[in-house]
């Protein structure tokens, strides 16, 4: 549904959640595309930490994630111009980026210390991301808690698969 619009908002509601959820649908389907072959036999046979999940548990995961980015982004679009709005939305797109860069890294090149790399400097980019966020809507920043989080285990993950290989 699509609010009137008012002189304190940026973009209209339909314009801003189809560009909130295109970055986060691209890392998505760019994340999917580099996963879903490698799973077997290559990360199948990778020796895994006493912790990891099920593989059935990263889908759901993932998709709950990607809708709070999404809604996160959608808010942040929706808020006054202004130079802080302006450098949440860069950091949210360069954490998005890194975010299916990761896939692409450990998945798709079968490099668990690249991936490494890439989810050190993913989780550098969610926390400067939450704190730009925080400070144009507090809502916003919040909703990438739980995406820090995850990141933050998958961290922990990625690294105890390096190390075991």
């Amino acid at each position: 549904m699509d609010f009137p619009s008012s002189p304190t908002r940026s973009m209209s509601g339909f314009k801003a959640a189809v560009a909130a959820a295109a970055p986060v649908v691209a890392a998505a389907v760019i994340g999917s595309l580099a996963t879903v072959p490698n799973l077997v036999p290559w990360y199948e046979n990778l020796a895994k930490p006493s912790f990891n999940p099920l593989n059935g548990v990263f889908g759901p995961v993932w998709t709950l994630l990607y809708l709070l980015m999404a809604c996160a982004f959608f808010r942040i679009l929706r808020c006054p111009p202004s130079d802080e709005r302006r450098g949440a939305i860069v950091l949210f797109l360069v954490q998005i980026a890194l975010n299916a860069s990761w896939s692409v890294v450990f998945f798709g090149l079968h490099s668990p210390a690249g991936g490494l790399f890439v989810i050190l400097l993913l989780d550098a980019a969610i926390v400067a991301t939450i704190a730009a966020l925080l400070s144009v809507d507090q809502v916003a920043g919040w909703l990438l808690a739980p995406y820090l989080a995850w990141v933050a285990f998958a961290t922990v993950l990625n690294g105890s698969i390096w190390w075991l290989n």
